[in-house]
């Protein structure tokens, strides 16, 4: 009867055992999502999607290999895994509300600066004709309205950057390009604006 005994117990705890191990052994799979980049959409803004803060913008970046955390595309699918744990860094850009301070505005699709009035480097003539209430109104905010206004690395009338102007400074060209980044990201300048009122820049 002992020996029966031992046999049974002796059996139990090897089941026992081997479920544990196999327990032991899974792992949870994870959960990637294939997301599309829609107007208006930055990184942080993505991140406070999936996971409620902005802790998720590093991994997003690595993960879909984004040079620039600051440049993204309408249209562009991001693989978005909310498994992983990504260790939050500070960036130049707001994630919430305009801050007070000045900040860096990148390149489209972006966060951008609060409205700073920077002292003329350069004075250019040729004016070109704005066609919307809306765009003379961020002007103004953005740069006083100056072609030549510079504030760091921001250029002219709605301070864009040196390199998304590609060298040209023109009048023209600063239109051109301002028009391209507003109807890229917000689709008119109206809904700039409504944008700008809210968070304070474009």
């Amino acid at each position: 009867m002992k020996s029966f005994k031992t046999l049974l117990l002796s059996a139990t705890l090897t089941t026992a055992a081997t479920a544990g191990l196999l327990f032991v052994g899974q792992s949870k799979a994870s959960a990637a999502t294939t997301y599309t980049v829609a107007t208006g959409d930055t990184l942080s803004t993505i991140a406070q999607k999936f996971a409620g803060n902005t802790d998720l913008v590093n991994q997003i970046a690595t993960t879909n290999n984004i040079q620039d955390i600051n440049m993204i595309f309408v249209g562009e699918q991001l693989t978005i895994d909310t498994d992983q744990t990504a260790t939050p860094v500070q960036t130049t850009t707001p994630v919430v509300a305009a801050q007070p301070a000045a900040v860096q505005k990148p390149a489209p699709v972006v966060q951008a600066q609060p409205a700073v009035q920077a002292a003329p480097v350069q004075q250019i003539t040729a004016v070109a004709p704005t066609t919307s209430s809306a765009k003379e109104w961020i002007a103004q905010k953005e740069s006083g309205g100056s072609y030549s206004a510079r504030n760091g690395q921001m250029i002219g009338r709605y301070q864009l950057t040196a390199s998304y102007l590609n060298g040209d400074y023109s009048a023209t060209n600063q239109d051109r390009v301002a028009d391209q980044y507003v109807t890229s990201r917000y689709g008119s300048w109206d809904a700039a604006k409504s944008f700008w009122l809210s968070n304070g820049w474009y």
